[in-house]
């Protein structure tokens, strides 16, 4: 059941043909996993204890995940790419990863925005290194950095995170911001009974120190599988608690974008709201992901993976990585399926596939 209706691949005879699934949806978006590791044990992400990482020669290197990522720009005209973990930041040298991927150029004949520039390429970090590698990064290449924050609150931290960490993810938000990152984007997902209560605390946050802070739906599975429905805390309720204290209007549609946008009356920047669960964007959604370990996946809960790094390490030409992307993509579901009785959910934790 797709989310917000089917979308229609259009492009001019001229284009390079895009990457499109049987709904008509083009990929343009690739997230790439570089790490199952964390410094963090997000209780909504990974067990606190008992996670087996993933050994280092299963690990992709960045020159595969490099070759993988040319293969979408140069042949189906991707124009994104997003780094994400487990925590990106805690694989050495990233920067020569990012190095690699900033210099890929969207094709000029791409049906893109982006046609004859640079990829749009961005980050997901948990912050809590950040301080330290921010500048490298945005010298390397990096242009867009979220950097995830579910509380101002030093002991819910400390629960949600497993980690005394508070102050160093301050401090990797203020050094993004210091270093030129713009604008720089925290997630904080919300859980009833957890910070649901911190929604305008929050937002706040957001408006004193120039960051557009976006709210994302919990979705109803911990890390340890639970169904936990009565913890999500759906769009609706997040806008009508922040346009109480702080009015807001909407910014028009987000497209393919996972988010919803306001902007705040008074012109102090603006919020996001990603409604994984009570609105869908499965009839919009335009990403793929590459696992660290190879696996290309077409959801974040397909239970079916395709195996890039046999083909890698199998000397395999570029021509037979694009056909094992097509047939991939091919299968690529309507939607997710939450809260229905169909919904399946993947055998990995969040922070094996890549958030």
């Amino acid at each position: 059941m797709l989310g917000h209706g089917q979308t229609n691949a259009v492009r001019s005879t001229n284009a390079r043909p895009h990457l499109v699934d049987s709904f008509g949806r083009s990929v343009r978006d690739l997230r790439i996993s570089v790490t199952d590791r964390c410094n963090f044990r997000c209780t909504y992400c990974m067990p606190e204890e008992g996670m087996t990482w993933l050994p280092r020669a299963d690990v992709l290197t960045y020159e595969e995940i490099a070759r993988v990522a040319r293969v979408c720009v140069e042949r189906f005209g991707v124009d994104g790419v997003r780094l994400t973990g487990g925590e990106p930041t805690v694989r050495a040298h990233l920067s020569v990863l990012i190095e690699k991927l900033a210099g890929l150029v969207v094709p000029a004949t791409a049906d893109s925005p982006r046609a004859g520039q640079p990829i749009d390429l961005a980050l997901t970090t948990n912050g809590a290194t950040l301080a330290l590698i921010a500048d490298d990064l945005k010298r390397a290449g990096l242009q867009r950095i979220n950097i995830s924050l579910d509380t101002l609150d030093r002991e819910k931290f400390r629960h949600i995170t497993k980690r005394d960490e508070l102050d160093s993810v301050l401090e990797g938000i203020a050094a993004a911001r210091s270093v030129g990152f713009a604008p720089v984007k925290v997630n904080a997902v919300v859980q009833r009974g957890v910070n649901d209560d911190e929604i305008i605390t929050l937002a706040a946050y957001g408006r004193d120190h120039d960051v557009e802070v976006r709210f994302i739906e919990f979705m109803p599975l911990d890390a340890q599988g639970h169904w936990l429905t009565d913890a999500v805390v759906g769009q609706d309720e997040i806008v009508s608690t922040i346009h109480a204290v702080f009015p807001l209007e909407q910014v028009p549609s987000r497209g393919a974008a996972p988010a919803d946008r306001w902007r705040y009356l008074d012109g102090r920047g603006s919020v996001g709201v990603i409604p994984t669960v009570t609105k869908p964007f499965c009839g919009d959604c335009d990403r793929v992901r590459l696992t660290a370990d190879g696996q290309f996946r077409t959801c974040l809960f397909a239970t079916d993976e395709f195996d890039v790094r046999a083909l890698l390490r199998g000397g395999a030409s570029d021509d037979d990585l694009e056909s094992l992307l097509r047939r991939a993509v091919g299968e690529k579901w309507a939607g997710h399926a939450i809260g229905q009785v169909t919904f399946v959910r993947p055998r990995r934790s969040m922070s094996q596939i890549g958030g």
